[in-house]
């Protein structure tokens, strides 16, 4: 068991390494182990190239046979865009698998596991079951809701304000901090702010790196219910990743037209009043898996009385703002009572500068009082 944990730890690693990239698939790694010895290792890159168990096995060669594949997610037994692994891990002549998790897509859910067995091969199952789950949590909820996962990333000072009472806001954390949300960023498919935010900052929501664009680029979702984003703004002008913008009958028609001659803008109409719920079909239909919200009080509050976050990412300045009117991560009407406040559960918190901290938590919606 020890040896079959370390060598699943390294084909977890091989497979975290190609996160912001495999979607809509899942991040998976494989390797292939003999007589105790890595003769093959590989992850799945992207949707529709060759997934992690052929990669590895192409590695290994002959090597692999009577050896043993370590896969963090069952290998998959139907004919997609690419061959079935299943058949391929037999074709190899491996001798046993060792998988962390069982594929929940309805397409594979066991089958895989089952045609191995059949074909001879030894199958051991929930070895780093856990992290394995955690790894491609954005592709087992999309898989069973349709909707993106939801990640809520805020930004505050230590006494709960986004910025001061003037709407003052750059820059309340420092360049390390800010320098994983370039990273957050890239590893998700699209980001979302409302309006207002595009008003006051004219943001690029992008992912850059030394100020440069780097990696996949996630869509650019703008809520904007009366088409208020100006034609200069940069998520409009700068061509640097698709920008959607979500809007309602309500909005001019003159609006309309010119957002209709604007190059790389798509325009989402919805019913009025824009509703969470709404937006996430609509962007689960348009194959989004994974969103970003990092929208202004208002857009966050509407998310959270709506019930629609999967994970929140907060960074914490450790600087004072003060001021009654200065405002909070959450908006909106709130809740009524401490015992609808929702707790956050499996909890990371580390410090990554000497005055950021970063708190990561999983909303626990059943089990408010």
């Amino acid at each position: 068991m020890e040896q079959d944990t370390r060598f699943m730890a390294l084909a977890l690693e091989l497979a975290r390494a190609a996160q912001g990239q495999t979607s809509p698939n899942p991040l998976v790694g494989a390797v292939v182990v003999r007589d105790g010895q890595v003769v093959g290792m590989g992850a799945h890159l992207k949707a529709g190239e060759p997934h992690a168990e052929v990669h590895a096995l192409r590695m290994a060669g002959e090597k692999a046979q009577g050896a043993t594949l370590y896969v963090t997610l069952e290998p998959c037994s139907h004919h997609g865009k690419t061959p079935p692994c299943a058949e391929a891990v037999v074709a190899a002549g491996i001798s046993r698998v060792v998988v962390a998790v069982v594929d929940e897509n309805p397409l594979v859910a066991g089958k895989g596991i089952a045609l191995l067995r059949a074909a001879g091969v030894e199958v051991t199952v929930g070895v780093c079951a856990q992290e394995a789950k955690k790894l491609n949590e954005v592709f087992w909820h999309y898989m069973k809701t349709k909707r993106p996962f939801v990640t809520v990333k805020t930004a505050s000072t230590l006494d709960g304000k986004i910025a001061t009472s003037t709407g003052h806001s750059r820059w309340i954390t420092g360049e390390a901090a800010r320098s994983e949300v370039h990273e957050l960023r890239r590893r998700h498919d699209a980001i979302l702010v409302g309006v207002g935010t595009v008003l006051a900052d004219d943001p690029q929501l992008t992912a850059r790196a030394s100020g440069e664009l780097y990696g996949r680029q996630p869509v650019r979702v703008i809520l904007d219910s009366q088409l208020r984003t100006p034609l200069e703004a940069r998520v409009v002008r700068d061509l640097a990743a698709p920008t959607w913008i979500v809007t309602t009958p309500e909005a001019p028609e003159e609006r309309r037209r010119a957002f209709a001659a604007a190059d790389g803008v798509t325009l989402i109409a919805l019913a009025a009043p824009l509703a969470v719920p709404d937006i996430l079909e609509r962007l689960g239909e348009l194959g989004i898996t994974s969103l970003l919200v990092e929208g202004g009080a208002e857009v966050n509050g509407s998310f959270l009385r709506a019930g629609a976050i999967q994970k929140v990412v907060s960074y914490v300045s450790l600087k004072l703002a003060g001021g009654h009117l200065a405002p909070t991560p959450f908006g909106g009407t709130g809740f009524a009572t401490m015992d609808e406040a929702v707790p956050l559960a499996d909890l990371s918190i580390e410090r990554v500068s000497e005055q950021d901290v970063r708190i990561i938590g999983y909303p626990q919606w059943g089990q408010r009082e």
